[in-house]
C-alpha cells in the first residue's frame, strides 16, 4: 500500500471531517504524506494523525503550515480552519472513570493531601504510590484520582492492570482505557500518544507490580510525548522510569496508648469494619489497640481480622495472633485471590522475586526488629568482617527488595535500619524453615551480635557511651533472639561470651531480671570442671552484680567471690579490681561501711597499679558514696568533687551522673537546696539522655527530699512517687524502702499519719526481707518521722496500719492504703 493512502475504502469511511478535507487538499496538490511533511516540516506521523482523527484541534500554527505547503486560497484556507474548530468541538472519547469506592477511606488524610499537592501542582508528572501487598495503595489510588478531578480539565482516566496475565496486554489496556480502537498494533504506543497529544489528563494506574517494566516503558513514551499528561501508578515495586517520584504509603497510624486508642486510624478501621459485619466492638478499644499494634497498621490484615470477629471474640483473635497470622483469611468473595488472604498477597510478590532475591528475602527473616546492612552482609556472606563486594552484594539485594516493598527502610542518626513488616517476616521465616541452610543462617545472625555485645562492651565507659547504649537498645529483639540460640543450642562459650559482654549494658538501661536470666542459665551450662577462662569470670561478675542490684545480697556475694578467685587465677588484676569494687557495694547496702571502704581501697591500689584513671575514678566516687552515707559530708564532697571532675574529662556519662548524684545528695543533707537541686537536675537530664534508669530514679528521689525540706509537699510526692515506680520496676529493694520512708515524712507533714505508719511499716517489711538497715545518714529523718507519727495515733491505730504495711507486697504499695482499696497514685493519700 503506497503513503498516498491509495487504501480508498478504508479511506472514504474516515474522509469526513478535518481528517478527510486534508487529505483531499494532499491528493488535489499530488502529494504523499511524505511530501506534505516535508513541506509542511512536520513529521510523518503527525500528517497521518491528522488525516485519521487520531490527533484533533492542531494549533493555528499548524494550520498556516499545512496551508503554505498545499498553496490554499483565502476560502480553502478559512473551510481548513472551521473544519478542525468543529472537530476540536465534536464529543472526546470516553474515558474509564476511577471505580467508585466501597467505603469509607479511613486514616489517609495526610497521605491524600501529599499526592494531591505532587500532581495537583504540577510537582511531579508521575507519581507511584508504592508499598507491600496490603497496605491500601489502591484505596489510596482511587481517592487521589477522584480528588484531582477538578484539576485535570481532560479527565481522569483509570487503567486497571490486575487482571492481566500478560506483559503485552499493558497497551491495549491502555489504549481501551482512553477510548482507542487503534487501526495499527504495531504502532499502538504512538497511537496512544497522538490520540492524548496536548490535552492536559490524568492516566492513573493501578497494580502494576506483576507487569511493571512494560508499564514503566509505556509512562516514558507517553510522558516524553504528552506534554500535559501526568500518571498517578500504584506498584508494589518501582516503575524506574525518569521523572518517577515515589511515596511509600506507610500503615495506618497505631494508638499511641490505650487510653487514646479511639483516636487512633487503625483503631478506627477495625471498629468500621467489624461494624460492617454485624459487631460493635468499641466498648473493647483496649483489646483492639491490641489487636492492631500486632498487626503493624497493615489495612488489609486490620480488615481480614475484623471479620473474624463474626466467629471470635477480640480477646480470642489477639491471643491466636500473637503465635500465628494464619487466621488471615477470608476476604471479600469478590476481592482478587491474592487480596483475600495475607499470606496471598505476600505470596503474590514472593512469587515475582528472582532465585537469588527469595533466598535473601528468607535468611533475612533471622532479623528480630531490624537490621544493618553489616548484619546482612554476615548473614548473607558468613564473612566475620564482610568485605567491599560482600557488602556491595548485600546492598544490592537488600536495595531489591525495598524497591519491590518487602523490606522498610528506617533512617536515624546517620545510619540505615531495614526491618520487615511482622506479617511478611513470618511468611518469609516459614520459607526459611524449607531450606537446608537455616541453621547456618541462623548461627551467622548470633555470631554476628555475639561479635557487636563485645564491641559495645569496650565502648560503654567511654566518651561513646551515649551512642552505644542506643545502638544496643536497637537491636536488643536481635540479642535476645541470638542468646536464645545460644541456650537451645547448648553453644557455652556464646552464651558466656553473650551474657558476659551484655550485663553492663543490662545495668545501665535496666535490665536487670533478663541480664540475670541469661548469665544464670549460661553459667548453668558450664561444667563444673571446665577450665576457667574470662569470659566465665566475667560471667560471674556480671551475675553477681545484677544480684547486688536486685538486693540478692547473699547470691551476689556468692557470683562475686567466685568471679574474684577465678581473676586472681588467671591473674587479671583489672578484673580483680573491678570485683572487689562490685563486693564494696554489696557491704554498703547492708551497712557494713568499714568493710566497703576497705573493699573500695583495695580496688583503688590495684586500678593505680594498672594506671586505670577510670578505674581510679569509680573507686573515688565509690569512696565518697560511702563517706556521705554513713554521714562524712565533708569526706563524701572531696572525693566525689574529684570523681566529677575526672568523670568529665573522660567522657564516662555513668560516672558524671552518680558523681553529681552524691553531691546533690551531700548538699540537700547539709542544707544548700538550691545547690543540691542544680546538681540533680543535672544528674536527672543526663540520666535521661543516657536512658539510664538506676540514675534517673536516684535523681528523683533527692529532688523530692530536696521539695519536701522546701514544704513543696505536692511537688515532692509527685517526685518520689516517680522515683518509687522506677526503683520497683528495676528490682532494687534498698533503694525503694529508703523512698517509701520519704514518702512517709511527706505523708505525715501532711498531717495523714495512719498513712505514714503504713508506709514506714511497707519500708521496715523490705528492710526485713533484704536484711539491709536504714542508711546512717537518713536515720535522723527517719527517727523525726516515726516519733511524728507514734505521736499522732494511738498505739492501736499505728500498729495497724504499720501491719498492714508489713504485709503489704513491694508491688501493691504505692496504689494506697487500706490495701484492699487500691488507688492509682500517692498524691490522692498524701
Amino acid at each position: 500500500m503506497s503513503s498516498d493512502g491509495s487504501r480508498r475504502g478504508s479511506d472514504d469511511v474516515q474522509g469526513a471531517g478535518f481528517g478527510g478535507l486534508l487529505r483531499r487538499h494532499r491528493r488535489d496538490a499530488g502529494l504523499s504524506q511524505e511530501g506534505l511533511a516535508e513541506l509542511a516540516g512536520l513529521s510523518v506521523d503527525a500528517i497521518a494523525a491528522l488525516e485519521r482523527g487520531r490527533r484533533r484541534a492542531p494549533r493555528a500554527h499548524t494550520l498556516r503550515l499545512l496551508a503554505d505547503a498545499l498553496r490554499l486560497n483565502s476560502a480553502e484556507r478559512t473551510q481548513l480552519t472551521a473544519t478542525a474548530r468543529n472537530d476540536s468541538e465534536s464529543p472526546q472519547p470516553v474515558l474509564r472513570r476511577p471505580p467508585a469506592p466501597p467505603n469509607e477511606l479511613i486514616g489517609r488524610s495526610v497521605e491524600l493531601t501529599a499526592a494531591k499537592r505532587l500532581l495537583g501542582q504540577r510537582i511531579t508528572r508521575l507519581l507511584t504510590l508504592t508499598g507491600p501487598g496490603g497496605i491500601g495503595k489502591t484505596r489510596l489510588t482511587m481517592a487521589v484520582a477522584s480528588e484531582l478531578s477538578d484539576d485535570f480539565p481532560d479527565g481522569v482516566c483509570w487503567v486497571q492492570l490486575a487482571s492481566l496475565t500478560d506483559a503485552e496486554g499493558v497497551a491495549p489496556a491502555v489504549a481501551a482505557s482512553i477510548g482507542l480502537h487503534p487501526m495499527d498494533a504495531t504502532r499502538l504506543a504512538e497511537e496512544i500518544a497522538e490520540q492524548i497529544g496536548q490535552r492536559t489528563l490524568l492516566l492513573a494506574f493501578d497494580n502494576c507490580s506483576h507487569v511493571v517494566s512494560n508499564v514503566g516503558q509505556i509512562c516514558a513514551a507517553l510522558l516524553e510525548s504528552c506534554p500535559n499528561l501526568s500518571i498517578l501508578a500504584s506498584s508494589r515495586e518501582l516503575l524506574r522510569v525518569p521523572g518517577e517520584n515515589v511515596y511509600v504509603v506507610p500503615p495506618l497510624a497505631l494508638p499511641p496508648d490505650e487510653d487514646q486508642a479511639e483516636l487512633s486510624a487503625a483503631v478506627r478501621l477495625f471498629v468500621d469494619r467489624a461494624s460492617a459485619r454485624g459487631y460493635d466492638p468499641t466498648g473493647q478499644l483496649e483489646q483492639v489497640a491490641r489487636v492492631v499494634r500486632r498487626l503493624e497498621g497493615m489495612p488489609l490484615a486490620i480488615e481480614l481480622a475484623a471479620a473474624r470477629t463474626n466467629v471470635m471474640t477480640i480477646e480470642e483473635l489477639a491471643t491466636e495472633l500473637e503465635t500465628s497470622f494464619g487466621i488471615l483469611a477470608g476476604g471479600d468473595r469478590t476481592a482478587s485471590p491474592r487480596q483475600q488472604s495475607m499470606r496471598g498477597a505476600i505470596e503474590w510478590s514472593h512469587d515475582m522475586l528472582t532465585p537469588a532475591e527469595r533466598d535473601v528475602f528468607a535468611q533475612l527473616s533471622v532479623f528480630v526488629g531490624g537490621w544493618t546492612l553489616s548484619a546482612a552482609a554476615m548473614v548473607m556472606s558468613g564473612e566475620v568482617a564482610p568485605g567491599p563486594v560482600a557488602r556491595a552484594e548485600a546492598l544490592d539485594l537488600t536495595g531489591r527488595l525495598v524497591d519491590k516493598s518487602l523490606i522498610r527502610v528506617t533512617r536515624h542518626g546517620g545510619v540505615a535500619r531495614y526491618y520487615m513488616l511482622a506479617v511478611i517476616r513470618e511468611f518469609a521465616a516459614d520459607r526459611l524453615q524449607t531450606t537446608a541452610s537455616v541453621d547456618e543462617a541462623v548461627s551467622r545472625h548470633a555470631h554476628f551480635y555475639i561479635g557487636l555485645a563485645e564491641q559495645a562492651e569496650r565502648e560503654l565507659r567511654g566518651a561513646h557511651q551515649e551512642e552505644w547504649l542506643e545502638r544496643l537498645q536497637s537491636e536488643l529483639d536481635n540479642l535476645r533472639a541470638a542468646m536464645a540460640w545460644a541456650l537451645q543450642t547448648r553453644s557455652v562459650s556464646e552464651a558466656l561470651r553473650l551474657s558476659g559482654a551484655l550485663w553492663l549494658f543490662c545495668y545501665l538501661r535496666g535490665h536487670y531480671a533478663e541480664g540475670s536470666q541469661w548469665l544464670e542459665r549460661s553459667l548453668a551450662l558450664s561444667p563444673s570442671t571446665e577450665d576457667v577462662t574470662p569470659a566465665l569470670a566475667k560471667a560471674n561478675l556480671g551475675a553477681g552484680m545484677l544480684a547486688f542490684l536486685q538486693c540478692e545480697y547473699d547470691v551476689a556475694t556468692t557470683r562475686l567471690q567466685t568471679a574474684l578467685a577465678q581473676y586472681k587465677e588467671l591473674k587479671d588484676t583489672a578484673g580483680t579490681a573491678l570485683v572487689l569494687q562490685r563486693l564494696g557495694g554489696v557491704a554498703r547496702e547492708r551497712g557494713d561501711y568499714r568493710a566497703a571502704e576497705d573493699l573500695h581501697c583495695q580496688s583503688y591500689d590495684l586500678f593505680e597499679s594498672l594506671g586505670d584513671q577510670s578505674g581510679m575514678s569509680w573507686a573515688h566516687n565509690q569512696l565518697g558514696f560511702v563517706a556521705w552515707l554513713r554521714g562524712d559530708l565533708d569526706i563524701g564532697a572531696r572525693r566525689c568533687g574529684r570523681a566529677r571532675d575526672s568523670f568529665r574529662k573522660l567522657g564516662d556519662g555513668e560516672g558524671l551522673a552518680w558523681s553529681l548524684i552524691s553531691l546533690g545528695a551531700i548538699a540537700q543533707y547539709k542544707g544548700e537546696l538550691v545547690e543540691a537541686e542544680a546538681l540533680l537536675q543535672e544528674s536527672l537530664a543526663l540520666s535521661q539522655r543516657l536512658g539510664y534508669r538506676e540514675g534517673m530514679a536516684w535523681s528523683l528521689n533527692q529532688l523530692g527530699i530536696v521539695e519536701r525540706r522546701r514544704g513543696l509537699t505536692e511537688r515532692a510526692v509527685h517526685l518520689l512517687d516517680e522515683s518509687l515506680a522506677e526503683h520497683r520496676d528495676l528490682g532494687d529493694r534498698w533503694r525503694s524502702a529508703s523512698v517509701l520512708e520519704e514518702l512517709a515524712a511527706v505523708a505525715q507533714q501532711r498531717e495523714r499519719s495512719e498513712y505514714a505508719a503504713f508506709l514506714l511499716g511497707a519500708a521496715d517489711g523490705v528492710r526485713e526481707v533484704i536484711q539491709a538497715p536504714v542508711p546512717e545518714v537518713e536515720k535522723a529523718d527517719y527517727q523525726a518521722t516515726r516519733s511524728a507519727v507514734e505521736a499522732s495515733l494511738d498505739r492501736r491505730a499505728f500498729r495497724t496500719a504499720w501491719s498492714a504495711g508489713r504485709s503489704a507486697p513491694l508491688a501493691a504499695v504505692a496504689d494506697g492504703y487500706p490495701v484492699q482499696n487500691p488507688a492509682p497514685d500517692l498524691g490522692r493519700y498524701l
